[in-house]
């Protein structure tokens, strides 16, 4: 009798970073579990994914990652870098890391960034699923924290390793579309699976990409706010997140 195989998961929430900006919070809660406006950071977008049809969904793990295993359970396929290699991966090796579960197109979100009105359209999907972009990357205004921006965007769509035609750059939100691909010669030299726990960030990637043309990008401007910091999360849960509605710069790495 044949051995039934698992669907491929649809997404990857990042949630192996250690949070040292939260710190005394993380020292015993990890990052993607504190607390937001009644429920775990983490909790948005796997429930906006859930409704958008987009299951199963996968998260990597690393710091306290048996708390996160503990509060979804079955809810998610997980990929645990702590146990498996002694700490996280970074992006880019926790991806690597993860690719042998995931679909041939699939979502990266990170699980401590709150953007609540975000939409995983299915259209958004099917578009950049039909284009030769490696990547799609949703790009916000630039927070006080990152006044210059990581990536241009330029007219026709494609982001840019640099500034774009209006000589200024915007943020990246942490919410993507990535093709496999892009995680596989010659863009990443990590086997698949990444069987050695090869730490690796994701700018040098993404940037490789964009200088070839095979990133593509649109802004959001809808309610977005990174938790990088207890004065942040106290700002959120108290309603005066439009004092730090905005990211810190994106190191693409999560801490």
């Amino acid at each position: 009798m044949q051995e039934d195989i698992p669907p491929p998961a649809q997404a990857l929430i990042l949630a192996a970073g250690r949070g040292e900006r939260m710190r005394p919070l993380t020292d015993t809660c990890p990052k993607p579990l504190l607390s937001v406006r009644g429920q775990a950071l983490m909790q948005y977008p796997l429930d906006a994914l859930a409704q958008a049809g987009f299951t199963p969904v996968m998260t990597n793990t690393a710091w306290l990652g048996e708390q996160i295993e503990a509060a979804f359970g079955e809810r998610l396929i997980y990929s645990h870098e702590g146990r498996d290699f002694g700490g996280a991966l970074e992006t880019a090796g926790g991806i690597a890391r993860a690719l042998p579960q995931l679909d041939e197109v699939f979502w990266v979100v990170a699980g401590d960034v709150f953007a609540p009105d975000f939409v995983f359209e299915s259209e958004a999907l099917l578009r950049f699923r039909a284009s030769d972009a490696l990547a799609h990357l949703w790009l916000v205004p630039n927070p006080a924290h990152n006044p210059k921006g990581d990536f241009g965007l330029a007219a026709d769509g494609h982001a840019v390793n640099g500034d774009g035609p209006d000589g200024t750059r915007l943020t990246y939100s942490t919410i993507g579309l990535y093709r496999r691909a892009l995680f596989q010669a010659p863009w990443c030299d990590i086997p698949p699976g990444n069987p050695q726990g090869v730490k690796l960030a994701l700018a040098p990637i993404l940037r490789r990409a964009m200088d070839a043309g095979h990133v593509t990008a649109s802004v959001y401007t809808g309610t977005w706010a990174d938790v990088g910091t207890p004065e942040r999360l106290q700002a959120l849960n108290t309603g005066l997140d439009h004092l730090e509605n905005r990211k810190h710069p994106f190191r693409f790495s999560r801490s």
